[in-house]
C-alpha cells in the first residue's frame, strides 16, 4: 500500500524549529555578551532542594529521582529527604566559604515543611527559584490550562510569601513542560526558566504573555544525572565539570561571555563523601580570572541589558 501524498506534508517543516518559541540561532555568530566588570564566565550554581512525596503518583510519569520501591518506599524517601535535613546545609557551608551568592530551586512544599531550611538559604544571600509544588506534580500536556495555571500559582504564591523574595525564576519538576507552560509562567510574572537545555547563554522565548528568558541548566554534567543515569564516579564528574569549563573559557577569548552552569542536588552533592568533590570543582573554576558568580536573576538582567 502506497502512502498518500499528504503523508509528507508538514506545516512546520521549514528553516528553524518545530515550534514558535524561538528562532534557531548559531551561538558562535551572535553579538558577544560582556558580563559585569568584563568577566568572561558567569558561573550559575543552581542547587535543587526537592520533596518526593511518599505517595507520589506514577502517571503520567515519575520525575527523575522518584521513589522506586513498593509503597511505602521509606528507603528512597529517606534518602531524598537526607538532602533537606543535612545535605543542603553542607552545600550552604561550602558556598559561604567561597563567598558565593547563588540560586536554590525549591519545591514549594519545602518552604512549608522546612522553614529553617528556607531561612538558612535566604539569610545566606541566595535566590529562591520556584521548582514547582513537589516532585510528584509534574507539568505535562494532559493537564488542563486551568489546572496547570493553578499549580503554578500555588507554587509561586507559597514561595513568594515564605521567602519574601520576588521569585521570578522557574524550574519545572523533572524539567517537564506542557505546550502551555511558557505562556503560563510569563502570565505569573516569571522572568526566566531553566527547563530547556540547548544553549550556553540565555536567550529569549516568545509567549502570548510577553517575553520569557531561557537560562542554561546543564543536563549532561548535572550531579544527579552523572551519578544515577550515567553511573560515573565522583572523580569523573569533577573532570567533566573541568572540561566543560575549559572549553567555555577558551571560547570567551573569541566569542564573548558564556554561562557555566553547575546544577547540584542537595541529596547528591550534599552527601559526606561528595562534598570534597564539590569544593574541588569550585576551587578550580574560581582559580581563573574573569569568573563572575551571581544568582540567576542577576545573570538574566545582565544579559537583557545587552540584547
Amino acid at each position: 500500500m502506497s502512502m498518500p501524498d499528504t503523508y509528507l506534508h508538514y506545516s512546520a517543516r521549514r528553516y528553524g524549529m518545530d515550534h514558535e518559541r524561538y528562532e534557531w540561532s548559531d551561538l558562535f555568530q551572535r553579538k558577544p555578551i560582556v558580563w559585569p566588570n568584563g568577566a568572561r564566565i558567569a558561573l550559575s550554581v543552581v542547587t535543587h532542594v526537592q520533596h518526593f512525596p511518599l505517595d507520589m503518583p506514577a502517571k503520567p510519569f515519575k520525575a527523575p529521582g522518584a521513589l522506586m520501591m513498593p509503597y511505602p518506599d521509606f528507603r528512597y524517601y529517606t534518602n531524598r529527604d537526607y538532602g533537606n535535613r543535612l545535605g543542603v546545609f553542607r552545600i550552604l557551608k561550602v558556598l559561604a566559604e567561597k563567598g558565593l551568592h547563588t540560586s536554590f530551586a525549591l519545591n514549594a512544599v519545602v518552604a512549608e515543611r522546612y522553614p529553617a531550611l528556607l531561612k538558612a538559604i535566604v539569610e545566606g544571600g541566595h535566590e529562591i527559584v520556584a521548582h514547582g509544588y513537589d516532585m510528584g506534580k509534574v507539568h505535562h500536556s494532559g493537564l488542563t490550562l486551568e489546572a496547570e495555571s493553578a499549580l503554578i500559582d500555588q507554587s509561586l504564591t507559597l514561595l513568594r510569601q515564605k521567602s519574601g523574595q520576588a521569585v521570578t525564576g522557574w524550574l519545572s519538576p523533572g524539567r517537564a513542560q506542557s505546550f502551555n507552560t511558557p505562556d503560563l509562567l510569563a502570565a505569573h510574572a516569571v522572568r526566566y526558566c531553566f527547563d530547556w537545555a540547548n544553549d550556553d547563554l540565555p536567550y529569549g522565548m516568545a509567549t502570548d504573555q510577553g517575553s520569557l528568558v531561557s537560562m542554561p541548566l546543564a543536563y549532561e554534567t548535572d550531579d544527579r544525572v552523572v551519578a544515577d543515569e550515567y553511573f560515573h564516579s565522583e572523580p569523573e564528574w569533577v573532570q567533566q565539570i573541568k572540561d566543560r569549563f575549559d572549553v567555555l573559557y577558551r571560547e570567551t577569548e573569541t566569542y564573548g561571555g558564556r554561562v557555566m552552569s553547575l546544577p547540584l542536588h542537595s541529596w547528591v552533592s550534599g552527601m559526606p563523601y561528595r562534598v570534597a568533590y564539590l569544593r574541588e570543582v569550585l576551587d578550580y573554576i574560581l582559580s581563573h580570572q574573569g569568573v563572575w558568580t551571581a544568582p540567576s536573576h542577576e545573570i538574566v538582567t545582565a544579559y537583557q541589558a545587552q540584547v
